[in-house]
């Protein structure tokens, strides 16, 4: 092997190693990123549930109130629900959404919670279908209004159903006027005893991919491999080289 053409390939071989070593470190970050977000969201799921005044001043505050506990009080207006398609326990289904009218004439949009597809039409679950004020005890989850990516099918308005909780066609949906009387999130409802079981609350997913160590490991593993690979290439050229000398 030339001299020059040593001196390149090892320069390559360098220059790939710190390239993997630089994306493997960078996983190693966002795998303390992560995990700080997992222990925020689990330390705030386990706070004292707050009144809704006081939710919404933090939301006014901080814009960010999600999987926070929050209680509040009204009735339901079952005509107004839209549907939101999920999976729970194995099973596909829907979660119910419905405005919760309070007794200040403010309305918030409450996610009651899962209902398989059979139970979809309210005629099927009447029992489930409270009157009178009820009390909601969940989590304030922050209104989405961008797709979170091209795989989610877009929502379906006219048919009532959604993929994504886009909170401005929700409420439009619902015929909800976006002013001082709409709550600005939405609240998951958590578990309780409703009537014939279903819309079943406590359904929040509460997922976070934390595939960051195997990916740093995967980084850190190629790096090891370019060294191995790169320095026995040279090494056995260059002893070529001495031979044949």
């Amino acid at each position: 092997m030339k001299r020059s053409s040593f001196w390149l390939v090892l320069v390559c071989i360098l220059a790939a190693t710190t390239v993997l070593v630089a994306l493997g470190t960078w996983q190693v970050r966002r795998l303390a990123w992560k995990e700080a977000l997992i222990a925020s969201v689990e330390a705030r799921r386990q706070e004292a549930p707050i009144t809704l005044d006081g939710m919404v001043d933090q939301w006014q505050r901080d814009q960010d109130v999600d999987y926070l506990p929050v209680t509040l009080s009204g009735e339901f207006d079952h005509a107004r629900e839209v549907f939101f398609y999920t999976t729970f326990g194995g099973k596909v289904g829907w979660d119910v959404l419905a405005p919760l009218v309070l007794a200040d004439g403010r309305v918030a949009i409450v996610d009651r919670g899962f209902v398989p597809d059979a139970l979809r039409d309210p005629k099927e679950r009447g029992p489930g279908q409270i009157r009178g004020e009820v009390t909601v005890t969940g989590l304030a989850r922050n209104p989405q209004f961008d797709k979170p990516n091209s795989f989610v099918p877009d929502n379906r308005p006219d048919k009532r159903e959604f993929y994504w909780k886009d909170f401005a066609a929700i409420a439009q949906t619902m015929d909800l006027q976006r002013d001082d009387t709409l709550v600005p999130f939405i609240v998951d409802a958590g578990p309780s005893d409703i009537p014939g079981g279903f819309p079943r609350g406590g359904t929040t997913l509460i997922e976070f991919p934390n595939n960051h160590l195997q990916y740093a490991i995967t980084w850190y593993g190629l790096a090891l491999a370019c060294v191995g690979v790169g320095g026995f290439f040279l090494f056995s050229r260059r002893r070529a080289a001495v031979g044949k000398n």
